[in-house]
């Protein structure tokens, strides 16, 4: 039997399970969340830095890139070139599953004003039935002589709905199940045509109206729905948190959090220089300029590597950093459920509040292999507990992660792990709030090297 983890001070446990709550509530799109990523590496002294300009690096400062106001990779550069101690590195994603609104979305359906939607990852989509829906993401305007800049927009009140429909017509639902057509019954109902005194029905003046500007200045719009209700401690004991986007705000969470913390508990220059790889579009594959597929991390390291003051400007410094490097790929992972036990691997369920997975499969959609499981495991009991170890039925298909996308382009050593949690792509999930601490110290290990 697994080891039963020693929980950390319980005012520290519940302290940083409300702060993923306020993570959570504060990044309804992967627009906000980096925003709330930058905000709060801000705070913590590090600086932003352009891909387009020269990098003048000094160890022991922290520096962060945006790419496509949404991927956002933060280091901390150390006093050894990353030639000589390579790079610890923690990647997750800010993405997750939800339903984003089309260019050309206003439609009007006998009096009833709605939205064109299409689906974004896999959603569990009859969880978005029913619930109270607010509108958010970036808003592209009209600049002078020709250019264009972007706006943040957050519409927190419940404007938008998906109805479902009365037992009365849908009389085998129970039975049955709920079987929805994405086309025709995602369409979200804002409002009727009787209630506009003959207003015409325009999206953009509802955004006009949010971020304080003309409804002909804004040129295009990436826009998303998602749950206005907060997030929650819940459970007897407060065991739980009851949230949206869990996976995988919950692991971008974790990582930002432990980079923050070992950078106030170490003062001095560290010796490795630190990584956090904070991606979009895992969801969807990974495939574009600011997903794992694409080249921003391995552009920031290489950079790094060039840039550091101790570098000796040898050709093949990168390469050597790569060779020395570690990664945690960190992405929510499947707790054991009591309703369906069945579904689970016998000698691999996973329970919340007994630390954090270690993820397994042999076909390599998890990138951890014997090596790299181990090194997990001594960051863990370096934290005071044993983590978990997941992998799937035999009889049954593995999810992937941005684990094996980083270590193929990359080069560099990965691990694959993971908070347990229910209802993953669900509108609603559910984590342990044990959990929370227990892998933030066990990244922060990895950290303080």
């Amino acid at each position: 039997m697994p080891k039963k983890p020693a929980a950390p001070a319980r005012d520290l446990t519940l302290e940083r399970a409300l702060d993923l709550c306020r993570f959570i509530d504060a990044s309804p799109m992967p627009y906000q969340a980096s925003a709330e990523c930058v905000r709060r590496l801000e705070a913590a002294g590090y600086r932003r830095l352009s891909e387009a300009d020269p990098w003048k690096l000094e160890a022991g400062c922290g520096y962060f890139v945006t790419r496509a106001d949404t991927t956002v990779i933060a280091f901390r550069a150390g006093r050894l070139a990353p030639s000589a101690a390579g790079f610890a590195v923690i990647g997750t994603h800010l993405d997750s599953p939800n339903l984003r609104i089309k260019p050309n979305a206003e439609t009007n359906t006998l009096g009833h004003r709605q939205l064109g939607v299409e689906v974004y990852g896999g959603a569990i989509l009859a969880t978005w039935l029913d619930r109270d829906l607010g509108i958010a993401g970036r808003v592209t305007l009209a600049g002078k002589r020709g250019g264009e800049r972007s706006a943040l927009v957050e519409i927190r009140r419940p404007v938008a709905r998906i109805p479902n429909l009365a037992i009365h017509l849908n009389r085998k639902i129970n039975d049955d199940g709920l079987k929805v057509d994405k086309q025709r019954h995602l369409p979200p109902v804002l409002g009727l045509d009787d209630a506009a005194d003959g207003e015409p029905w325009a999206l953009r003046a509802l955004l006009a109206a949010e971020i304080g500007c003309a409804p002909k200045d804004i040129v295009s719009f990436d826009l998303g729905l998602f749950d206005v209700q907060p997030c929650a401690i819940g459970g007897l004991r407060g065991e739980f948190v009851f949230a949206p986007r869990l996976d995988n705000l919950g692991s971008t969470h974790a990582a930002l959090s432990a980079l923050v913390a070992a950078t106030e508990r170490h003062a001095a220059a560290p010796e490795q220089t630190w990584i956090a790889a904070l991606y979009d579009h895992e969801e969807c594959g990974s495939q574009s300029t600011q997903g794992a597929m694409g080249t921003a991390l391995r552009d920031v390291m290489t950079r790094i590597a060039i840039a550091h003051p101790a570098s000796k400007g040898a050709a093949d410094e990168p390469f050597r950093a790569f060779a020395r490097s570690f990664m945690i790929s960190a992405d929510m992972a499947h707790a054991v459920h009591p309703n369906f036990v069945e579904v689970h691997e016998p000698d691999h369920r996973p329970r919340m509040n007994r630390g954090p997975v270690l993820k397994r499969n042999d076909n390599m959609r998890y990138a951890t292999d014997g090596d790299s499981g181990a090194r997990f495991i001594g960051l863990c009991r370096a934290a005071g507990f044993e983590p978990q170890v997941f992998v799937s039925r035999t009889d049954m298909p593995c999810g992937t992660t941005i684990g094996p996308i980083a270590a193929s382009v990359s080069g560099i050593q990965v691990v694959d792990v993971g908070n347990p949690m229910w209802s993953m792509h669900s509108i609603r999930e559910t984590c342990g709030t044990r959990d929370v601490s227990m892998m933030i110290e066990a990244m922060s290990r990895l950290y303080a090297g």
